[in-house]
């Protein structure tokens, strides 16, 4: 929140790339919670979600081992409407699989298959 407060103040402009590139450095270094902060900041600005920035912070769950937040962000992309696709579907099998949670990553893959998305 830090970072987009200095930005407000120096009158930066805050746009989807920027959030997107900040949650995928927090994902790289292995800081998932903070990874979480743009989605906030997106929805407290109205921004509208896009599947980049939800599945950068699928993937940096995924590095954290916190596979129940991926899921969490997996529902909220459905309920908001965002577009799952195989990135996003990946990314939150991927998670489940790094925590040994084989059932939930094998009805991820039921779920991708009956959504007809294309799979790699």
């Amino acid at each position: 929140d830090l970072l987009f407060s200095v930005m407000a103040k120096r009158s930066v402009e805050c746009n989807g790339m920027v959030f997107c590139t900040t949650i995928s450095a927090c994902a790289k270094v292995g800081e998932w919670e903070n990874a979480l902060q743009p989605l906030s900041v997106m929805a407290q600005r109205k921004y509208k979600p896009n599947p980049i920035a939800f599945n950068s912070a699928i993937s940096a769950c995924e590095k954290g081992r916190a596979w129940e937040v991926a899921l969490e962000l997996f529902a909220e992309m459905a309920q908001r409407k965002v577009e799952l696709n195989t990135i996003t579907f990946s990314a939150a099998i991927s998670s489940c699989e790094k925590s040994s949670k084989w059932e939930e990553a094998l009805h991820l893959f039921s779920v991708m298959e009956e959504s007809q998305l294309e799979l790699d």
